[in-house]
């Protein structure tokens, strides 16, 4: 989608589709046309947030689509982002290939502003279609192509489009990891994300490497070995490297879980939605997407990512429950759940990355089934053993709209996962599910760190105006957020 922004006004501007956001309790600007003020006249349109009438003009735009934003001086960077998402849904119900969104003056800088209205319109744009013939005498869908966003006198236009650029690079960029986690997991295998990786490394020059079992085995990741055992798809270990700090100065890593399907193994899931563990590897996705647009914005900063690949299947040299096996790090593990896979071949990703010697490491993953339970889908499980990185982490998530919740992991949660027969455990059983994985994780760290639960925000039913049903993305932009933030 190509982005502009320029300062003007609403009038006599000829486009397919006009967006204009309106404030509660205010009328529509007069230049916006008869229209606008008779259908706010008549109470047809009050301007609550999320309300929207659809209008066809007299003269200037062929439609005029006006988007209530609630009070004005409530308006946040996540209600623009609303608003781009409800323009590109729009554009798409009217086929038109171009768009004009107006900005409202508030006081939302115009950096942000011009980010927030970018993500919403390429995120609200996507759909998945990869796997779908166009229905027959149906014609084709229009892509929106273009979008122009008109700022008010006063704001910053530069501002403003170095925060459009940002935005479509970073919601393209999570377009990409929606799509890896809306692909089946015939298709998007360990081999696929590793041949993603080796693309996104060619385009913009970084070194990828890529282990298969042999250097795992020589490297002694017995933990990601030991989940890919009950299946024949080969595991991948995956390493992007972005070297665009100075030299010498301590990289920002980012891990992320590619357990492209998870069956569960010997303790399997039950039948009934079996079909959504294709998401299982959203957290990786989100990696390998967060490592494109950095790639392409060229951060000034040494960023690694790193995405252990397998599947969690059932088989004759499967794991059992009472394995015992040693990580990398050379802790051992008892499994007393082997559907508790994930944190396993995190651990090895985890124990990988202290070759960087990273100045701070934030994982991501569809973890636990107990984090949905404690947080549901609107937001992401939070823990960590570094209090400043947990924060900046959280201010990712809230400039983002990609919001977490700190888990508190005292003490006495550790003794969940003390195992009689190995140095720990990989489950502490039902109570505090998500925040004992965390703890498991913890075991293999020995730098600033951060973890993401994102098991009940990486997929759901699109309820937002840039969301659709399947992958969400996330935590695509609050990886890019953080990484703009700590690159400065």
């Amino acid at each position: 989608m190509k982005i502009s922004v320029r300062r003007a006004g609403p009038a006599g501007q000829r486009t397919p589709l006009l967006v204009a956001p309106v404030f509660e309790g205010a009328a529509p600007d007069a230049p916006l046309g008869a229209e606008a003020a008779a259908a706010h006249a008549r109470g047809d349109f009050g301007g609550k947030d999320g309300e929207s009438v659809l209008l066809y003009p007299a003269s200037g735009p062929e439609r005029l689509l006006l988007v209530g934003v609630g009070k004005a001086d409530a308006l946040t960077a996540e209600k623009l982002r609303r608003l781009g998402g409800t323009a590109a849904k729009q554009a798409a119900k009217a086929r038109a290939a171009e768009a004009t969104i107006l900005l409202p003056a508030s006081g939302v800088a115009a950096h942000e502003a011009g980010r927030a209205l970018a993500e919403g319109a390429v995120l609200g744009a996507y759909t998945f279609t990869e796997l779908k013939a166009v229905p027959e005498g149906q014609p084709a869908p229009v892509e929106l192509g273009a979008l122009t966003i008109l700022i008010p006198e006063g704001a910053d236009e530069g501002a403003a489009a170095e925060g459009a650029r940002v935005g479509e690079i970073a919601a393209r960029a999570e377009n990409l990891a929606r799509n890896l986690g809306n692909l089946p997991g015939n298709v998007a295998t360990p081999t696929y994300l590793a041949g993603v990786a080796e693309r996104i490394g060619r385009e913009h020059g970084m070194q990828v490497t890529i282990l298969g079992p042999a250097e795992m085995e020589a490297e002694g990741m017995g933990a990601l070995l030991a989940v890919a055992r009950g299946t024949d798809e080969e595991p991948r270990f995956i390493v992007l490297e972005h070297r665009g700090g100075a030299e010498g100065d301590r990289p920002l890593v980012l891990v992320g879980k590619g357990l492209t399907f998870d069956a569960g193994g010997i303790s399997i899931k039950p039948g009934a939605g079996m079909e959504d563990m294709k998401f299982d590897m959203c957290g990786g996705a989100g990696v390998l997407a967060a490592m494109q647009a950095i790639g392409e914005l060229g951060v000034k900063a040494n960023v690694v990512g790193i995405v252990p690949s397998s599947e969690n299947l059932l088989g004759g040299r499967a794991m059992k429950p009472g394995d015992i096996f040693r990580a990398h790090s050379g802790k051992t593990f008892e499994v007393v759940n082997t559907d508790a896979e994930g944190r396993l071949i995190l651990a090895d990703a985890l124990s990988y990355a202290r070759r960087f010697e990273p100045a701070a490491v934030l994982d991501a993953a569809t973890l636990t089934g107990a984090c949905v339970i404690a947080l549901g889908h609107q937001a992401t499980g939070l823990m960590g053993n570094d209090d400043a990185l947990i924060a900046e982490v959280r201010a990712a998530g809230e400039r983002t709209g990609e919001r977490c919740w700190q888990l508190p992991m005292y003490e006495e949660y550790r003794e969940q996962i003390r195992s009689d027969y190995a140095d720990i455990k990989n489950s502490g059983g039902r109570p505090a599910g998500a925040i004992t994985a965390g703890w498991f994780l913890r075991e293999f760290v020995s730098y600033p760190w951060a973890h993401l639960d994102v098991a009940g925000t990486a997929w759901g039913d699109g309820k937002l105006p840039y969301q659709v049903k399947g992958a969400t993305g996330v935590p695509t932009r609050l990886f890019v957020d953080w990484v703009l933030a700590r690159a400065g």
